[in-house]
């Protein structure tokens, strides 16, 4: 069967065939039928430092994913072979003290499809059952795809709960959109986003965002100053970025950080955090599974909203124009279809 791979060590993927495999007794074997491309892909395409010191080649691609039961192994319960499901991406120990007190998604012992085992982009994906998500029908192929970024996002947003709060976003990818718009569907009553890209600010405002500000042209922290914001989603993982949405911060303001920096930070831990009193939070992945329950909901309520994020639909096939689109900043979000 097909799949994109990551052959070597260097810049690039290759398209190759795969044999299907039997599920284990307590997996369950998928086709599927469409399959998101992460920002995680785009690193592990570039081979860059992250992903040089934590992918070993050949490694199928892809943990975004949605698709159909056609096989159940001998010790799976509660699915049946036809229905349409995702699957959280982290497959974790279970019998850790984390694990075992709700959280789940901070296991040391997690291994990522697609990064440390064998991913998604490819026709069919073996899952342990207690990793399946079940779909509504209500959601469609291309947005039930998503889950897991979109799960990012909504970690991040309800770190601190938004309501009433004025939110600011600081970088606008796709999880950082979605993000604008999750806050507003949790009652920010104001979400400003800080992103250099005019295409990505004007697609923040349409999914909510009351004030949207150029980083390299206006200076943030003085265009706020008369509504300080008391809640900071970092999502770009930018060292300036950082700094720049700890000095706009209301005292007492919380900080939820996804974005992952290329090296470490310097910031002026005493003055920017300690003296204002700030609360940081560390998002890593999403909870499980609470997270997926209010990304559902969000998608069965709010799907003109992901329709802004999904910029295209592409054939597998088609893996490299997907990449070069998003290289070349001119997609948002991709989604590559599988089905036959």
């Amino acid at each position: 069967m097909f799949a994109i791979q990551k052959a070597k060590a260097g810049k690039g993927l290759e398209a190759t065939t795969i044999e299907s495999q039997k599920p284990k007794d307590n997996e369950v074997r998928i086709k599927v039928t469409h399959a998101g491309v992460c920002g995680t892909d785009m690193h592990i395409y570039q081979w860059d430092d992250w992903s040089q010191k934590r992918v070993k080649p050949p490694l199928i691609l892809g943990h975004e994913f949605v698709g159909e039961i056609v096989e159940l192994g001998a010790d799976v319960y509660g699915y049946e072979v036809g229905q349409r499901v995702s699957a959280e991406g982290h497959i974790v120990c279970g019998v850790c003290t984390l694990c075992k007190t709700g959280r789940a998604h901070l296991c040391k012992d997690t291994v990522i499809i697609g990064v440390d085992r064998q991913g998604a982009f490819c026709n069919e994906i073996n899952m342990p059952a207690p990793n399946l998500w079940p779909v509504s029908s209500k959601i469609s192929d291309a947005h039930a795809a998503i889950f897991d970024p979109l799960g990012n996002a909504m970690h991040t947003v309800m770190a601190f709960p938004p309501s009433g709060e004025h939110v600011m976003i600081s970088g606008a990818g796709a999880i950082g959109l979605a993000a604008v718009a999750m806050s507003k569907a949790n009652g920010a009553r104001k979400v400003t986003v800080v992103e250099p890209s005019e295409h990505k600010r004007q697609v923040a405002q349409k999914l909510g965002a009351d004030v949207t500000i150029d980083p390299f042209n206006t200076d943030v922290v003085a265009t706020v100053a008369d509504d300080k914001p008391t809640i900071l989603l970092e999502m770009s993982g930018n060292e300036k970025a950082l700094e720049t949405g700890l000095k706009s911060l209301l005292e007492g303001g919380k900080v939820a950080l996804l974005g992952i920096p290329p090296k470490a930070v310097t910031i002026n831990l005493a003055e920017l955090v300690i003296f204002k009193g700030l609360t940081l939070q560390g998002i890593v992945g999403r909870k499980m599974y609470e997270t997926w329950y209010q990304v559902d909901h969000f998608l069965q309520n709010h799907p003109e909203a992901v329709d802004e994020l999904v910029t295209h639909i592409l054939p597998a096939q088609d893996f490299q124009k997907a990449f070069d689109l998003l290289e070349a900043g001119e997609a948002i979000k991709i989604v590559l279809q599988f089905a036959e």
